[in-house]
């Protein structure tokens, strides 16, 4: 079992999808990763532990998030494989102001 957190910025990108099939496969995703199912998951290189989730229909979206204490995950962004690049730069940095 994983406790799941969200940051803020994570929330905000979420809310932004239009489309419900699609924020509720994403958040039915976040469902099977807190029984302990990731599923599909690549961890991105060179990043202090960010990993990245990838669910493969519509624009082949992917959520970003690291593992603390064994037991938390905190999801810290999302996007889609077009935007993928300036996405993990966005999350990387943001976790550089996170704390443990």
């Amino acid at each position: 079992m994983y406790e799941i957190n969200k940051t803020v910025e994570f929330e905000v990108w979420l809310c932004a999808i239009r489309d419900p099939l699609t924020r509720g496969r994403l958040l039915a995703r976040l469902r099977k990763v807190a029984l302990g199912s990731f599923g599909d998951v690549t961890p991105i290189s060179n990043s202090n532990g960010i990993w990245e989730m990838r669910e493969y229909f519509g624009s082949d979206w992917r959520m970003y998030y690291i593992v603390r204490r064994q037991v938390v995950v905190i999801v810290l962004g999302g996007g889609i494989k077009s935007t993928q690049i300036s996405d993990i730069k966005k999350v990387k940095k943001m976790l550089l102001t996170m704390e443990d």
